[in-house]
């Protein structure tokens, strides 16, 4: 599903090259759920946006569902990621003037699928999954962190990515709704056989997945299935 093949990513820092990343090699199967781990500063945000097509790298090869996103124009990148992908993020992204229920309608939209009735359907089986059911029309001011964290996830799945990037999707919760966001993060992945890689300093989310990932100062260092994912 991921494939990087020799990534560098260097950047001019006051007038000098800074390298981020040097000589990352890896491959994540179809519905794999892999966690990127490591020390601040070591590149793991950068190497989540590289194998998500963000950004491109200063040399080496990412391809995404087969697709070599050098060989692509930046719209495509974003058309292919609008198809495929689905994000979380740390600081949840939502729009504040829509609904819980438009935020996560958005996604569905973009593919354009043209049902709009099933569109809002799904959004609100997803709310109702991730147990917002009762606040479809609540925005995002009106919801707590945890609650908006889980619209965050739910739009995620509401495009029926092939792959779910998230980075630090608990980092700015507390332990409690940390707990029931890595519970939905796994039951959602396993219940659409979705490919899951997400970026984490938080050690029982790392444990729940199948394989992690060290980075430590932007090379990987380890590289290993967990026994008990």
């Amino acid at each position: 599903m991921i494939v990087a093949e020799d990534l560098e990513q260097t950047y001019l820092s006051g007038g000098r090259p800074l390298t981020v990343l040097r000589q990352i090699n890896l491959a994540i199967a179809p519905q794999e759920f892999v966690a990127i781990t490591g020390p601040s500063g070591s590149g793991k945000t950068t190497l989540l946006g590289l194998l998500a097509g963000l950004d491109l790298p200063t040399k080496g090869v990412v391809r995404l569902d087969g697709e070599d996103l050098r060989r692509l124009s930046e719209d495509q990148r974003a058309r292919l990621r609008a198809e495929k992908v689905g994000f979380v993020f740390q600081t949840f992204q939502l729009l504040p003037t829509l609904t819980a229920l438009e935020n996560v309608l958005v996604p569905i939209e973009l593919r354009d699928r043209g049902d709009g009735h099933a569109a809002r359907e799904r959004a609100r089986d997803l709310l109702a999954r991730v147990g917002l059911g009762d606040r479809l029309h609540h925005y995002p001011a009106q919801l707590s962190g945890g609650e908006q964290q889980r619209v965050g996830i739910a739009r995620a799945f509401a495009g029926e990515p092939k792959i779910l990037f998230a980075d630090e999707p608990t980092g700015s919760l507390d332990a409690e709704t940390g707990r029931t966001v890595i519970d939905l993060l796994v039951r959602l992945n396993q219940d659409a056989g979705t490919t899951l890689m997400l970026v984490t300093h938080d050690p029982a989310l790392a444990a729940r997945a199948r394989r992690v990932i060290r980075l430590v100062a932007g090379t990987i260092v380890a590289n290993a299935r967990n026994d008990e994912p």
